[in-house]
């Protein structure tokens, strides 16, 4: 059967790709190598909200806490659910020009597993070897599909090494219980098992070209990204002044504290802070403690020149961004990954920005 395919051109950005019409836009766009702002590509956020301008289109299902009746009555729409049946035109809402024109085209790539390491009681570090090397080019802090074995699923998880890194892909992973994923970490998946992975995807990337303040700030599994980009500042000899903030419950709960502090050896002007937001009598901990947001209200005197970029569960997420914001970054130099569990449960990406 051929398949009809119509042109969407996107405003302000004055770009044109080619949809057909059994694909959503947000898949296009990625096919033809544009990474429109996005989150879940499930229709459950909002972050791939767009206007449309002019065009017959339609939308798969979705949930209506991302775009409400009135909204969609008004005109606006979810890239990642909408179908052309024409030619149109959308203006997007968010968008970046570092991030929208520099994409890699999504692909989908053999892996196998590598390693499965415990970093703690529950959060796994698991590499994958590439089959071919350099097959997944990358940008740090960007994410990957990893394909569920055994089912039609795929589960969402931001790689924790850097581009540098041509021959494999590492993840930092939160255990759930009876999660889809994680749980083969701990009763299934062994070294030479093959893996799929489909990606890149994500916008929560460094902006090349701003020489500003970084403050990074992130809880649990939410490591992952950002170690990948402070990783990758340090390997290309970074001068901006650089602050990574890392949040966890109890002892049991940390890990890379002496590699985060190491980093310091190679960026010249960084520090990190470790938190812990519940420590009981006799726990051997000399670090803050407090939540992670209190204790960089705390001891940052001045934010409003600075980048930010958060990742780690919703509320923490939330409570970030809002400090931040009252502490004087404008919403566009915050950039963020919320890390919620699907259904079954595991990670999925809620929103980014």
């Amino acid at each position: 059967m051929i398949v009809a395919t119509h042109r969407v051109k996107f405003e302000p950005v004055d770009i044109e790709i080619d949809v057909d019409q059994d694909e959503n836009v947000l898949q296009a766009a990625f096919r033809q190598g544009y990474m429109l702002a996005h989150g879940c590509k499930a229709g459950q956020c909002s972050a791939c909200k767009a206007y449309l301008l002019e065009g017959d289109t339609d939308l798969a299902k979705y949930s209506t806490f991302a775009l409400s009746d009135m909204e969609r009555e008004e005109g606006y729409t979810l890239l990642c659910k909408t179908h052309v049946y024409s030619d149109a035109t959308i203006e997007l809402l968010h968008y970046d020009e570092d991030t929208l024109r520099n994409a890699n085209p999504i692909r989908t790539v053999p892996t196998r597993v590598a390693e499965i390491e415990a970093l703690t009681h529950d959060i796994r570090r698991l590499r994958l070897t590439l089959v071919t090397p350099g097959d997944m080019p990358f940008v740090s802090g960007q994410y990957v599909d990893i394909h569920v074995p055994g089912t039609d699923e795929t589960r969402s998880f931001s790689m924790a090494n850097t581009a540098v890194q041509r021959d494999y892909l590492e993840f930092i992973i939160k255990l759930y219980p009876g999660g889809l994923f994680s749980g083969l970490l701990e009763n299934g998946l062994k070294p030479g098992d093959p893996l799929d992975v489909t990606g890149p995807y994500g916008t929560c990337t460094l902006r090349e070209r701003s020489q500003r303040d970084l403050l990074f700030l992130g809880g649990g599994a939410g490591m992952a990204p950002l170690w990948s980009l402070v990783n990758a500042l340090a390997e290309t000899g970074s001068k901006r002044k650089v602050v990574y903030y890392y949040g966890a419950r109890t002892p049991r709960d940390i890990f890379y504290a002496s590699q985060m502090s190491a980093i310091g050896s190679r960026l010249p002007n960084y520090r990190s802070v470790l938190a812990l937001s519940e420590v009981g009598p006799g726990q051997d901990w000399n670090g803050e403690v407090g939540l992670i947001t209190d204790i960089v209200d705390r001891l940052e005197p001045d934010l409003t020149e600075h980048e930010a970029y958060i990742c780690g569960p919703p509320p923490m997420v939330d409570a970030a961004i809002a400090l931040l914001e009252r502490r004087g970054i404008p919403p566009e130099r915050i950039y963020f990954d919320k890390f919620t569990t699907t259904a079954s449960p595991d990670r999925a990406l809620a929103q980014r920005r």
